[in-house]
């Protein structure tokens, strides 16, 4: 059985949370994301938004529903929240997006409310199932199913939230803009001036060019980002 509490002190680096006083922080359910990209939602609520003192308050506010991630109510304090989550509070009428900052921490970043209703999911892999449907797998853990084998690795999928269908399909190549969520520009976004085996040369919107891994990037636009990222 999994343990429910992590120590503060060897908690991932990416968690912006105090280390000192208190032992304990929540561990996130696993599966979804990564374990260095996600956070529990209870620790987001009380030690990131402050919108509660004690993880008792926490599960006292998702016993009555007032949180939605990615458009469907959350009731377990432990559910893991990571990179492209949409986190929104509609009694304050407040929504979050979960991004990595240029520290490489867990930040949320505020939106409005039209930008609330999209989510960025990463294709990163596909099959073919029953009856010559297409089976994508998403970065959040997720699957889609569709007829039409129109999509690749490393695309992007503009999702409305809460209907969970496709809006819009960025495809990885050449000239998009992409932001980074791993590697040592995590959290940086930028031009992608070259494509080769697994690496890609982005350029940033100042400073020099540089090579990174393809399995960080995440299209977030064809030219222009289409999500707020601070």
């Amino acid at each position: 059985m999994a343990k429910k509490h992590l120590k503060r002190l060897v908690a991932p680096k990416s968690w912006k949370i105090k280390r000192k006083g208190i032992t304990f922080v929540t561990r996130p359910n696993p599966g979804m994301h990564s374990k260095k990209n996600s956070i529990s939602i209870n620790v987001v609520l009380r030690d990131m938004l402050n919108y509660a003192k004690t993880t008792r308050d926490v599960k006292v506010i998702l016993s009555k529903g007032d949180i939605l991630v990615d458009g469907k109510q959350i009731k377990d304090h432990r559910f893991s929240v990571g990179v492209m989550d949409l986190i929104e509070i509609p009694k304050i009428k407040e929504s979050f997006r979960v991004l990595l900052n240029k520290k490489g921490n867990i930040s949320l970043v505020k939106l409005k409310p039209d930008e609330a209703k999209i989510k960025l999911c990463k294709v990163v892999g596909k099959s073919v199932i029953k009856k010559g449907k297409i089976q994508l797998n998403l970065n959040d853990g997720k699957n889609m199913i569709i007829d039409k084998n129109n999509y690749n690795t490393g695309d992007t999928l503009v999702i409305e939230v809460p209907e969970q269908k496709i809006k819009e399909h960025l495809k990885f190549e050449k000239g998009v803009c992409v932001y980074l969520s791993g590697g040592k520009h995590k959290g940086e976004s930028g031009i992608i001036d070259e494509v080769k085996d697994r690496l890609i040369k982005v350029k940033p919107e100042s400073g020099e060019s540089f090579e990174t891994s393809k399995k960080f990037a995440f299209v977030i636009g064809k030219e222009n980002p289409i999500i707020t990222l601070s």
